[in-house]
């Protein structure tokens, strides 16, 4: 349970950088700041996701109510606040449902938000705590009926079809368009951030001590059952902690039990729930969104979460599913790196997406033990990517004389550093990046060790003695980031030769890496893209589109790269690396009362207080902490040898995913 009172939500500007977030598993959500002020166009009470469309639908952007003639509502307009109904907040709890309480005029009223899973609805539940005579409760939905990334700023705009069901409630008509209604976020970020919304009037109900009122808002026109509805998102949230034994992956209704006992083999709470909101569906099939609010689903960030997501989570139906779909989308050797809106043509510009499958499936077959799978549909899918790639395929990506894979084209950025300005790449990194070459080093050698092939594992022999002596940089005693041509910036990416299955270099030299790495790029809340030494970093990622995209990976942390941190630290230093791991798994828990509230951000700051910027919710940062927090890591002390982060929220959009 993470918890508010009034200290924080009668703060207006520090409460509107905390946000909520509930997913429907379609990739729909409602969500806001904890005042109910809109501080993004991808906020909104009801946020579908259409039949055939991977972008969303904002179609109610808030329902503000109104108690005995007091506004409870929130709003950003041009030089004011108005209405101030933060100001009656009394608390806010994020549990398994977000929910709120407010006092005003004797009357005390609880507010939860569901979004049932598998629906494009949103219930909200209201309930009458106290109050000394019955009251007038009047709720105004405003409507936009957009794309979630564009901004309504005429009367012309087309309303959406939404059904509300509030019941016993009569409606008043009374059709109007708010105007300007400011987007703190989208200011931040350089972008388009006011809006007008369009309200059709006021559904009013008269409620008394103990009432329950459960308002409906959908895309469909049913006879909604709503706390039925919620019990069961309820019972299927708490199966969740259950883990193998509670029938997570399969979600059997005969498991599911109202008071489950965490099963302790399982990460905490909080970060299962975070782990569930990325797994939706789509055309009857899992797959993982990326972020909130406006990642899709993309390979390279699904390969890298999947094993924290489902498999430290039990969910190991839910990995096959989403392994099997990628899989079957392979292509010349690469698996998809996006699927675009609006096109069966999937995008496959990525050198490391298929790579990270071989990972993937690999860490798969450890937890669940599926040899069947694993050999019938992965193994022909992973021998027929390493025959691509020796031959070479898309963006000149093959295999060198030396065995090592070149990857890189003009105006293209194939790795995970992948911003764009100007159509030109801010890291390029085209040759032989390291990251790349651990992975393709860690593909052969799966294979081999899966199916015995011993010339196979002869060519991961040649790979592994041509990636020493081409990366290793005496000099600066750690790794070249890309050789031929060298570059010698300190990155994180080297971390990967000494943190996957499959390590390239000895115990010593792995332990340099890890100081090189500790000295230069370690935060509280992740690695440094680059070190602050180099001329081209930048520690804040802040401005316009252009400022923010060149800045991306030049410096900004991100938390996902602890996963491989960790792995080394405990690989190469025992129950030392052990300690320091609890100590940085406990910064990202207490981040988890920051920001996105129950998650965890995309990015932060490079210098500190290392401020969360970007999405506030991405799924291989939940992946990776999920994927190391061994249950012995729990309940440790944070790490102090770094300065902590400050609890504020800025963020920036994606440029080169949007």
């Amino acid at each position: 349970m993470i918890a508010f009172g009034p200290d924080v939500l009668h703060d207006f500007e520090r409460a509107s950088g905390l946000e909520w977030l509930e997913t429907n598993g379609l990739g729909g959500w409602a969500s806001s700041s904890i005042t109910f002020a809109n501080t993004r166009r991808y906020h909104g009470m009801l946020v579908a996701a259409l039949p055939g469309r991977t972008e969303r639908t904002v179609l109610v952007a808030k329902l503000n109510e109104t108690v005995a003639g007091v506004d409870l509502a929130a709003n950003r307009f041009p030089g004011c606040i108005h209405p101030r109904g933060f100001e009656h907040l009394v608390s806010f709890q994020r549990g398994l449902f977000p929910v709120w309480e407010y006092v005003t005029g004797g009357v005390t009223l609880r507010k939860t938000i569901v979004a049932p899973h598998g629906r494009n609805v949103t219930i909200v539940l209201y309930e009458v705590i106290d109050c000394a005579s019955p009251f007038p409760l009047r709720l105004s939905p405003f409507l936009a009926g957009r794309d979630y990334h564009s901004l309504i700023h005429n009367s012309d705009a087309a309303l959406p079809y939404v059904h509300i069901s509030v019941p016993g409630a009569t409606f008043e008509a009374k059709p109007d368009r708010w105007r300007n209604f400011v987007y703190d976020r989208e200011r931040e970020r350089g972008l388009d951030c006011e809006e007008d919304l369009f309200t059709p009037g006021s559904y009013v109900i008269t409620l008394k001590r103990g009432d329950v009122l459960p308002v409906v808002l959908a895309t469909e026109d049913r006879k909604w059952d709503a706390l039925a509805m919620i019990e069961e998102e309820r019972r299927r949230r708490l199966a969740l902690y259950g883990g193998r034994e509670a029938g997570v992956g399969s979600r059997r209704e005969d498991s599911v039990s109202k008071s489950p006992t965490p099963d302790s083999r399982l990460p905490t709470p909080d970060l299962i729930l975070a782990a569930d909101q990325f797994l939706i569906e789509r055309d009857d099939k899992k797959t993982i969104i990326a972020g909130y609010h406006w990642f899709t689903d993309w390979g390279r960030d699904t390969m890298i979460a999947l094993p924290g997501l489902c498999l430290a989570t039990g969910r190991f139906d839910d990995a096959k599913q989403i392994l099997r779909r990628w899989l079957a989308a392979a292509s010349n050797g690469m698996i998809p790196n996006r699927f675009p809106d609006g096109t069966n043509e999937p995008e496959f510009n990525s050198a490391d997406a298929g790579l990270w499958l071989f990972i993937a499936i690999w860490r798969y077959r450890e937890a669940s033990g599926d040899e069947v799978f694993v050999r019938e549909e992965a193994l022909p899918v992973l021998r027929e990517a390493i025959n691509w790639l020796e031959r070479g395929t898309r963006y000149n990506i093959h295999v060198d004389l030396d065995g090592l894979l070149y990857a890189g084209a003009p105006g293209v950025a194939l790795t995970w550093m992948d911003a764009i300005v100007d159509s030109e790449a801010v890291t390029p990194r085209r040759g032989k990046p390291v990251e790349i070459n651990a992975l393709w080093y860690n593909a052969l050698r799966i294979v081999a060790t899966l199916t015995g092939d011993a010339a196979l594992a002869s060519r991961a022999d040649t790979v592994k003695e041509a990636f020493e002596t081409a990366f290793w940089n005496r000099e600066a005693q750690c790794c070249f980031d890309v050789v031929n041509p060298n570059d010698a910036s300190i990155r994180p990416n080297q971390l990967f030769a000494i943190a996957l299955p499959f390590p390239l270099f000895d115990d010593v030299r792995a332990e340099e890496i890890l100081s090189v790495c500790e000295a230069k790029l370690l935060t509280p809340v992740g690695l440094r893209t680059l070190a602050p030494s180099d001329p081209c970093y930048h520690g804040q990622l802040l401005g316009d589109q252009h400022a923010r995209d060149t800045a991306y990976h030049q410096g900004t942390v991100w938390p996902w790269l602890l996963g491989a941190y960790i792995d080394a630290l405990v690989r190469y230093r025992g129950d030392a690396g052990r300690e320091a791991a609890r100590g940085l798994i406990a910064n990202m828990q207490a981040h988890l009362a920051d920001a996105g509230v129950g998650t965890i951000s995309e990015i932060f700051d490079g210098d500190a207080p290392h401020t969360p910027r970007g999405c506030i919710a991405q799924a291989w940062s939940v992946g990776e902490v999920l994927r190391v927090s061994k249950p012995e890591t729990r309940n440790q002390k944070p790490e102090t040898r770094n300065q902590k982060q400050k609890p504020e929220t800025r963020n920036q959009k994606r440029k080169t995913r949007n």
